[in-house]
């Protein structure tokens, strides 16, 4: 549980989402029982409803892990979509190439190895949405790096903006983590007051910040 929202309201939400598949229920016990972050059930509930709304077809995800949001998305898109993810860690991308292999979007799914800052300024392709779900320290970075990527009516999503509640709150801060709360507030202001763009901020999860571009 984050403290974005009451224990008692998440519980609630999350016993109205639909049960998991196998596939899915596996990856999120195994990331639950091996301290590995993913999406939280009803941001991947969130997501799957944007998405089929959206319909985008190409989509960027910075910060893979085992694979669990990109596998969210091509099950939302039915497979009509290509999607290209960066993880930095081997020893994840070891793992989200199992679970991608095993399942019905294998076909969709590229991922590349490296540090996201030193990626995204040598791709070449557009966009019609980007997730970020990695460094928190350095959102502000991969966000106008994505915003050269990102087509015309696209969207932006970000993960984890809240920060456990500690970017709203300074009762909640801890000492070594004030540098990233710093900076997730920074970002936060830079996004929503960006010309051309329109952006808000959920209380779900752990927060999530999304940012149109308008043209």
């Amino acid at each position: 549980m984050s403290n974005i929202n009451n224990d008692y309201i998440e519980e609630y939400i999350r016993g109205l989402l639909p049960e998991k598949k196998n596939s899915f229920k596996e990856m999120e016990m195994y990331a639950q029982e091996n301290h590995i972050p993913i999406i939280e059930p009803e941001v991947a509930q969130f997501l799957t409803v944007q998405l089929k709304s959206l319909k985008p077809n190409s989509i960027l995800e910075i910060g893979t892990a085992i694979g669990y949001s990109a596998l969210v998305f091509a099950k939302a898109l039915d497979g009509n979509c290509t999607i290209t993810t960066i993880e930095r860690r081997v020893d994840m991308i070891e793992l989200a190439l199992k679970n991608i292999t095993d399942s019905d979007y294998r076909k969709n799914i590229k991922i590349l190895q490296g540090e996201a800052e030193e990626i995204l300024p040598k791709l070449k392709e557009k966009y019609d949405l980007i997730f970020i779900d990695a460094a928190k320290g350095q959102y502000l970075e991969f966000f106008n790096e994505a915003l050269k990527l990102l087509n015309s009516n696209g969207m932006i999503i970000s993960d984890n903006v809240l920060f456990r509640g500690m970017v709203a709150t300074d009762d909640l801060v801890i000492r070594r983590k004030k540098t990233i709360v710093k900076r997730l507030r920074g970002f936060l202001k830079y996004i929503n007051e960006i010309e051309g763009y329109s952006s808000c901020v959920i209380p779900i999860g752990d927060g999530i910040a999304l940012t149109y571009k308008e043209m």
